[in-house]
């Protein structure tokens, strides 16, 4: 019969400077949140109250004077809701086509039967360093037709050499070549080894990029401002955008008393517009978020 004490665990005894330093890192993240936090409530509590008391500096970190109007303000032109949909299809579509492609470029480089993969790694590192600069990327878009069109939204910002180095370091430590090899024997092409056996186990980084990239595209902006002249075509952010501009140039021209007044609730309804469903999303990912950019961060 084993008794008690012998099964209890033996706790490691701390030395006073890794209490220490314990402490220090808590203090750190305590104070690294609050920065995160505080002026979030600020922004949505200033969201939710009374325009007069938000002008007066009275609101802090809860609502005072409740009310829903600078969101009626906001959602009052269909422009938002266009502006909505555009976004939601540039995301959709954009995310599904870069996390294809990124798939597709680094499982190949992750083989190690792959010949010249180092050659072919290299150019891609090379493109983290160089690019064309912004006006030969509007030249090669605009001789490519895809001007004004939702192409431009989701193609040329489509493959992040970043995130495909993470994707294939995730396939080399985590997808055993033997596995490979024992697939090949079976009678199993690449495509079928690929989209049978590597997809179905990489589940944590397949979340991660569809984080990344889905973030990225919901809060892209400058891409609208080059590529796109109808405002049928302008995403989210673009549309807040102007509302935000048409705020600043009526306060800063001496306009009405309530556009005056309604101009910082005007912005922070517009913040939580735009930021509310990646941070509704965010949590249902966050665990395949922090495991899969560990396991693709053992080496580069």
């Amino acid at each position: 019969m084993v008794s008690k004490t012998a099964t209890k665990p033996t706790r490691i005894r701390e030395t006073p400077g890794e209490v220490a330093f314990q402490w220090g890192v808590n203090i750190i993240l305590i104070l690294f949140c609050l920065l995160i936090v505080l002026p979030l409530l600020h922004i949505i509590s200033g969201s939710f109250s009374d325009p007069m008391t938000l002008l007066q500096g009275k609101v802090g970190f809860l609502p005072k004077g409740f009310t829903l109007s600078m969101y009626e303000k906001v959602f009052k032109d269909n422009s938002i809701w266009r502006g909505y949909g555009n976004t939601v299809l540039y995301t959709v579509l954009g995310t599904f086509i870069s996390v294809v492609l990124t798939a597709s470029a680094a499982y190949p480089l992750s083989r190690k039967d792959f010949y010249g993969r180092k050659k072919f790694m290299g150019l891609f590192v090379f493109t983290m360093f160089f690019n064309g600069g912004m006006i030969p990327t509007y030249l090669i878009v605009q001789e490519l037709g895809m001007l004004n069109t939702i192409w431009a939204m989701v193609l040329p910002t489509a493959v992040s050499t970043y995130n495909m180095i993470i994707m294939r370091t995730f396939f080399e430590n985590t997808i055993p070549f033997e596995l490979v090899e024992s697939a090949s024997l079976d009678g199993y092409n690449d495509l079928r080894i690929f989209f049978r056996i590597v997809l179905p186990l990489s589940a944590p980084i397949l979340a991660v990029m569809v984080l990344f990239y889905g973030v990225g595209l919901w809060n892209s902006w400058f891409p609208a401002l080059l590529y796109l002249r109808e405002r049928a075509l302008y995403p989210l952010q673009m549309v807040l955008r102007e509302i935000l501009i048409e705020s600043d140039i009526s306060n800063m021209a001496g306009g009405t008393g309530d556009v005056e007044i309604i101009g910082d609730g005007l912005k922070y309804a517009t913040m939580i517009v735009a930021t509310l469903p990646v941070m509704c999303l965010y949590p249902f990912l966050q665990k395949y978020f922090v495991k899969g950019v560990m396991i693709g961060a053992v080496k580069g």
